[in-house]
């Protein structure tokens, strides 16, 4: 039986919004209700969201990331000198493949413009302490990995007088998530997720000549990343579990980036002291198991995200009970765990399904669970 997070059965941590939230928020960016007003929705929405999760028998609890327009932007914003142009709704291009393309005009790029800080009070902290207040079971904490500051954008996004040495930055991107996650244990909290398309979209050789035309090697941002994120979360007490979800995009059931994970596998696995990596696995976008081989024996779980949640169609049981096995052949069985491929709403629109068909594929991951590890 695992302890400590991750759980056998487990979700990357968004859910579809109610439509009522979804008005409540465009109103509020109206200018036609208050903060405050806006606050209380979402309030009575998150404790909905619980009690959902609470009868599809999950273990960990989030809040459903109910209080962000998206799963990276609202956090990464609120560190002092960090600016961005972005807007959801001018980003996405659909096409009729089921990709999405970054519209050239808007993407999500991070601006440091001066030295950075982290708001009183932290980012995270609050919405922790208002979701442990509704549930006995672990709330999980998502949290945009550190690498989402600097991917997109790279040095000349990062202002010269400010860091004229990238390891200024990188050291100070580190501190502040540190302070994040003291004062996240301290408010009792013992599972966070770090979430992370860059690691993901430096398997697809497009995003890796985007990385080249910035001046990165992509080849070595693996152990760069790595380094960042062991800074980030070194100083975290041993009963406080830290995993990495990986995605390839995750916008109206659409996607950014393709390729297996055999370009960061070896790195990635060995090099980044988490205690576990979430990895999407739903369809032939993130190729075949074998990178799974680099998989360190001992305590570092994988958690296959065999269970879409771009589609509303369920997946069969045998299906799942099979894919588990072919992965064992590569990593341990005990070392593995199931969830739905990504969140059900990585940005507050959400994907293609119905609250209907979440429900039914959070069961089925537990259930399927149940099954392989009768101890789950």
């Amino acid at each position: 039986m695992r302890i400590k997070p991750p759980y056998r059965y487990d979700h990357v941590g968004s859910l579809m919004r109610p439509e009522t939230l979804l008005r409540s928020r465009e109103e509020w960016k109206a200018g036609e209700i208050s903060l405050d007003e806006l606050r209380v929705h979402e309030d009575k929405c998150i404790k909905d969201v619980i009690k959902l999760q609470e009868e599809a028998g999950l273990k960990s609890i989030t809040d459903g990331e109910f209080r962000r327009e998206s799963f990276h932007v609202d956090f990464i914003t609120q560190i002092d000198n960090i600016t961005s142009n972005w807007d959801f709704a001018q980003t996405v291009k659909l096409s009729e493949d089921h990709t999405a393309g970054l519209d050239k005009k808007m993407p999500f790029i991070p601006y440091i413009n001066g030295r950075m800080e982290r708001p009183d009070g932290g980012v995270e902290v609050a919405n922790y302490n208002y979701t442990k207040s509704l549930t006995d079971l672990t709330v999980k904490i998502t949290i945009p990995s550190p690498t989402m500051t600097h991917f997109r954008g790279g040095r000349e996004a990062i202002d010269r007088v400010a860091y004229p040495l990238m390891k200024d930055f990188f050291e100070d991107l580190a501190r502040i998530y540190r302070e994040e996650m003291a004062d996240l244990y301290e408010a009792g909290c013992r599972y966070v997720q770090l979430d992370d398309t860059n690691l993901a979209f430096l398997c697809d050789e497009k995003m890796r000549e985007n990385a080249r035309a910035l001046g990165e090697d992509p080849d070595e941002l693996p152990a760069t990343y790595a380094t960042l994120i062991n800074e980030s979360i070194k100083d975290r007490p041993t009963d406080m579990a830290v995993c990495i979800h990986l995605c390839r995009d995750n916008a109206r059931s659409q996607w950014f980036a393709s390729g297996d994970y055999e370009p960061i596998a070896d790195k990635m696995f060995n090099l980044t002291d988490v205690d576990g990596f979430f990895l999407e696995y739903d369809d032939e976008r993130s190729g075949g198991f074998e990178p799974l081989r680099f998989v360190p024996k001992g305590n570092k779980a994988i958690v296959l995200g065999l269970v879409t949640t771009k589609r509303g169609q369920l997946e069969t049981k045998d299906e799942l009970k099979q894919r588990i096995e072919d992965a064992s052949n590569y990593v341990d069985i005990d070392q593995l765990c199931l969830s739905p491929q990504c969140g059900f709403s990585s940005n507050a629109i959400g994907n293609r399904i119905n609250v209907e068909d979440q429900i039914g594929k959070l069961r089925l991951v537990k259930e399927v669970a149940k099954d392989v590890w009768p101890d789950a």
